[in-house]
């Protein structure tokens, strides 16, 4: 089996196009959910480090 690639502006596509004006005729809330939806995953399992705060006092102070 040959391996086929084939290179194309991504703006040549209908898709990219039409896609802004899509998500404007959708609700701001269809919007958010949207946007929710796809950072959730990417987001929730990464573990991340706890700030802390600490108040250091100058000995000659």
């Amino acid at each position: 089996m040959d391996k086929v690639v084939r290179k194309a502006k991504l703006s040549a596509f209908d898709e990219v196009k039409e896609n802004p004006a899509y998500w404007l005729s959708r609700s701001p809330e269809e919007r958010i959910a949207a946007v929710e939806y796809l950072w959730r995953p990417a987001h929730e399992t990464e573990v991340r480090l706890q700030r802390v705060a600490r108040v250091v006092k100058h000995p000659e102070r």
